[in-house]
Parts: C-alpha cells; structure tokens; sequence
C-alpha cells in the first residue's frame, strides 16, 4: 500500500440542478498500485465516469483528475 493524492477539477457542472462553475475536490488514500491503475484507467475510457459516482451529479463539462504519490516525512536521526 501506498499514500496516493487525488486532485479532482470539474468545470461547467450542474448538481442537484444547480449550476456550479467550478469546483476541485482534494483527498488522499491508501492504495495499491494495481488500485491506481484501476481507477485511472476506468477515468479514461468511461464517457460517464464522475456522473455515475456521485450523487446528485447530472453534467460536467470540462473535468480533470491528478493522482500522484504522497511523499513520507523521512525519519531523520542526529
């Protein structure tokens, strides 16, 4: 398992009805590396991959997803 930040940018989105210009969502999690490569991949061949996950969300127009490691603090011993 890995630390794994995930950046989540949507441009032009309606949620429950209501249109939001722009909104990012930051989170990390413990994952796999096959995990990451799962859900990268799911995000680039899914047409209606954010829309069938979340809740209340029925269009985005312009979206983007950054994954990448999260660095540990190295232990340092004087």
């Amino acid at each position: 398992m890995m630390k794994v930040r995930y950046i989540l940018t949507m441009e032009d989105l309606v949620v429950h009805g209501e249109r939001i210009n722009s909104l990012t969502v930051d989170w990390q999690d413990d994952a796999t590396r096959e995990q990451v490569m799962g859900f990268s991949q799911k995000w680039i061949t899914s047409r209606n991959f954010l829309t069938s996950r979340m809740n209340g969300l029925s269009e985005v127009g312009e979206s983007s997803l950054t994954i990448e490691p999260v660095e540990s603090d190295a232990l340092q011993v004087d």
